[in-house]
């Protein structure tokens, strides 16, 4: 049992602290993945169960404590920073129920997307879409809007089928379309400002295989065909080098039924996805944060070392990559016509300032949906990820692009770097004050709340 708090007490106890948190000066420091945010939470908490989860959030709200649960950390945002009370939820972890006819699989929040693929995979089920780092816990994949690619494929948010969330008193609620059908439309993206989730309902799929064909080309004529290459592949995406017109080309297809496997041979993998991609790319820009006047040449040398591959995987092996190189991200959500023109302002913005940038830009995009917070919401959408190394200095170049992107209507990803607040965004968002009126019915006091969510929707 968690150790309750009684409200005369001066100061919040830590009843468990998670192996790998560090302890300075009695107090328990927390950062991020990418190093953009750190936290002293009072308390670090893991329950065991939901009933235990369901008692932290109670002693906090008794004691006046703000609660927050962290995931895998991977948010480069302080959507998750607390000096309340931290809920890891490790522990909650695993699959409770899954029919293999109906698909429909309910998960503990806590569970991580690897160890749900993997899970999924043995019982013959997979996810319809993912993304390209499956390190996240489901519940902040889910509750900050991560995505895949695919013209006719949502975010994974448009997966889930049932929440149950643990409010701000303490009491366990579920909802779905049918039921609560406000909070669930809230809660599926819901930046982990409408309650705790506990547990989500998925509606998975017959396990599925993709061939995946990954080809250098020319940037202008992946531009000329780009409506026909998104619409023509289940999942298309593609990376663009900046100072150069060259890009790296995904198409990832589904194959029918009984096709055998044909997975890239570990030499290749670990040469391409391990040594180039992580150790030699990590060594190339450590060398060019020092001369950065190199950067340009590296990056036409580097397309020019592309190379096709081509095989056939287990879809979340296709959809996942290794990713260790540490960086920043801003990612904009654009209407999917506007792709190209955000480009083409971007690489004049470079040519202009004479910024120099190493990491490619990576451009995915994903159907319309119904979610009220979601960046897709009831648009065709593209979305444009710009990174820098986590040693450069990473803001004028992600100001100048946010401000490319606002300008046609873009919405930030709740995950990444972004410095828009809640006036401009209810702009962008129809149900934005649908969204907030539930927050102020669910989560008066703001047990929830930190700096990050007044900002984005206010207080």
């Amino acid at each position: 049992m968690i150790a309750l708090l009684p409200h005369s007490d001066a100061a919040w106890p830590v009843p468990r602290v998670v192996p790998g948190s560090s302890i300075v000066d009695g107090m328990t420091t927390w950062t991020n993945w990418a190093g953009t945010v750190t936290a002293h939470p009072a308390a670090v908490i893991a329950p065991d169960t939901v009933d235990e989860l369901q008692q932290a959030v109670v002693a906090a709200a008794a004691h006046g404590t703000r609660i927050k649960p962290i995931g895998a950390g991977h948010s480069f945002t302080a959507i998750g920073q607390t000096d309340g009370a931290q809920l890891r939820l490790d522990r909650l972890a695993g699959i409770l129920r899954a029919d293999r006819e109906t698909g429909l699989v309910t998960v503990l929040a806590g569970t991580r997307l690897h160890d749900l693929n993997e899970a999924l995979w043995h019982l013959g089920l997979a996810m319809s879409n993912l993304g390209d780092i499956d390190v996240q816990t489901i519940s902040g994949a889910i509750s900050t809007g991560t995505h895949g690619t695919g013209a006719t494929f949502g975010g994974l948010a448009t997966q889930v089928q049932a929440l149950q969330l643990v409010l701000a008193d303490g009491s366990l609620l579920t909802c779905d379309a049918n039921n609560h059908a406000d909070v669930f439309a809230a809660a599926r993206v819901g930046l982990g400002a409408i309650g705790v989730i506990a547990t989500v309902t998925l509606q998975c799929e017959p396990a599925y295989a993709l061939a995946a064909a990954e080809a250098p080309a020319q940037l202008d004529d992946v531009l000329a065909d780009l409506d026909a290459n998104v619409d023509g592949n289940d999942h298309y995406k593609f990376f663009w080098f900046p100072h150069t017109r060259r890009a790296l080309t995904k198409r990832n297809n589904r194959v029918l039924p009984g096709t055998e496997l044909r997975p890239l041979g570990r030499l290749r993998r670990y040469v391409d996805d391990e040594l180039l991609a992580n150790t030699v790319f990590d060594a190339v820009n450590r060398l060019t944060t020092r001369r950065p006047a190199l950067i340009a040449r590296v990056n036409s040398l580097a397309t020019r070392a592309l190379s096709a591959r081509d095989y056939i995987d287990r879809s979340d092996r296709v959809f996942a990559s290794s990713r260790r190189v540490r960086f920043r991200e801003m990612e904009y959500a654009v209407p999917r016509a506007a792709v190209p023109d955000v480009l083409v302002q971007i690489q004049a913005y470079l040519a202009r300032s004479g910024e120099q940038v190493a990491f490619p830009v990576e451009v995915r995009f994903a159907a319309a949906d119904d979610i009220w917070l979601s960046t897709a919401y009831g648009r065709q959408t593209g979305y444009v990820a710009v990174h820098q190394y986590v040693r450069r200095e990473h803001g004028s170049y992600f100001r100048a692009v946010e401000q490319i992107a606002t300008a046609v209507g873009g919405r930030p990803h709740w995950g990444k770097l972004h410095a828009r607040e809640a006036a401009s965004l209810r702009e962008d968002y129809p149900h934005f004050d649908d969204f907030v009126a539930v927050r102020d019915k669910l989560d008066p006091q703001r047990v929830f709340g930190n700096e990050y969510l007044t900002r984005v929707l206010g207080s």
